[in-house]
């Protein structure tokens, strides 16, 4: 089996996509795509960080200290 790598642009990136996985010969896609399912879990545990801090459960830094450290 042989890899190819293409690079395009963001306006014509799901056309592509969905123009390779409509080839019968196309046995696997690979993007540098997130699965949304990764991105609720992101959100989901932010928002059970901040219910834990307003409940007193978890200390957090100050925003001015965390900008200094970039």
């Amino acid at each position: 089996m042989r890899h190819v790598t293409v690079y395009t642009t963001d306006k014509e990136y799901n056309h592509f996509v969905e123009l390779a996985k409509n080839l019968h010969y196309v046995k696997k896609i690979e993007t540098d795509e997130k699965p949304k399912e990764s991105v609720v879990d992101n959100i989901k545990a932010g928002l059970e960080e901040v219910r834990l801090f307003k409940k007193g459960k978890l200390k957090t830094t100050p925003a001015k200290d965390f900008l200094n450290e970039l």
